[in-house]
């Protein structure tokens, strides 16, 4: 004969089985790092007395900042700049490409031409290559296109060359050797299953370039050709030698005529470089980011997402915090 079945009482709310009510009533608290807040609190410290000091020193002469941060001169050059980084990026770039095909041709001689190419260039400090770029036209005057020892179908005269011409073949050809190592780096990242797997599928080698290859290493060619467009930004400021007055020109002509005012006007030159800078690392960033999708399960978060996100952290510490004081 079976027993007679007894209604069990149900467990309270919020109740966990085998466990003390009052342990399971207790709130989970994060846990507190007073190490960690007393160096932020020092760290904070001492870059604000950074600051301070650096803002309220005569000697930097902060009210002719802004005069010579507008001045015509220096926005002149500022145009200069950008106009020699575009172009030599595109040409670096164009080249790079073409040449680190090349690199990874199974032709013996166009991959010898091609790593000769990087060697040269890559060997080649830049002043140096600018001198022999301005100076080109006293060894060939004339540049043609045409049957060897025969009829010339098109010819240009080196010597027309204008000084900004001269200062992007220049940092041009520079760029694309470092361009080309970049971009061959990335191609040879990609797995090799990859490959495998397009060449199963029947794709061509363009075909297999376009839409295998090329998508996943630039998630590789980004950071590091981002990287080397930061440096070109400073290797800009070399084109003075062939006489092109770009940013670093125009403050090199103003502080000769203003020596009393040196402090600031290196200060707006610094500035200038400081915010193209700025801007191309954003720009590097969300390309980065757009690149990212599909390997990273999340993507990385922008800077107002991280701010927001450290915002709404803190508040949720401190409240914590304030909750366990008083006794919940």
């Amino acid at each position: 004969m079976s027993e007679p079945m007894t209604l069990q009482k149900p467990p309270e709310t919020g109740s966990v089985p085998g466990v003390d009510p009052q342990i399971a009533q207790r709130r989970v608290t994060p846990r507190l790092r007073p190490w960690r807040w007393l160096v932020s609190a020092i760290v904070l410290v001492v870059l604000a007395q950074f600051v301070v000091g650096i803002f309220t020193n005569s000697h930097y002469e902060w009210h002719k900042f802004w005069p010579f941060f507008t001045r015509e001169s220096i926005l002149d050059g500022v145009v200069v700049t950008l106009q020699v980084v575009g172009l030599s990026a595109v040409v670096g770039l164009v080249l790079g490409v073409i040449v680190a095909l090349g690199r990874l041709s199974t032709n013996p001689l166009i991959a010898g031409l091609a790593w000769a190419y990087v060697w040269f260039f890559r060997a080649l400090p830049l002043p140096l290559l600018l001198i022999i770029t301005f100076n080109f036209s006293y060894f060939y005057p004339r540049l043609g296109v045409g049957i060897p020892w025969g009829p010339v179908f098109a010819e240009v005269q080196t010597s027309a060359l204008t000084p900004l011409a001269i200062g992007v073949i220049a940092l041009g050809l520079n760029e694309a050797a470092y361009a080309a190592e970049v971009i061959r780096g990335g191609v040879l990242s990609v797995e090799h299953g990859q490959i495998e797997a397009a060449n199963a599928l029947g794709l061509s080698k363009a075909r297999q370039l376009r839409r295998v290859v090329l998508p996943q290493a630039l998630r590789s060619i980004v950071p590091a050709y981002g990287n080397q467009l930061i440096g070109l930004i400073k290797a800009s400021s070399l084109v003075y030698y062939v006489s092109l007055l770009d940013l670093f020109g125009a403050v090199f002509v103003l502080e000769s005529r203003h020596p009393e005012s040196l402090v600031p006007i290196l200060i707006v030159g610094a500035a200038w470089y400081l915010l193209l800078t700025a801007v191309l690392s954003i720009v590097q960033f969300y390309v980065e980011r757009y690149f990212a999708r599909g390997s990273v399960h999340a993507l990385p978060p922008t800077p107002v997402q991280r701010l927001r996100r450290l915002t709404v952290d803190s508040w949720a510490r401190l409240a914590g915090v304030r909750l366990t004081r008083r006794g919940f």
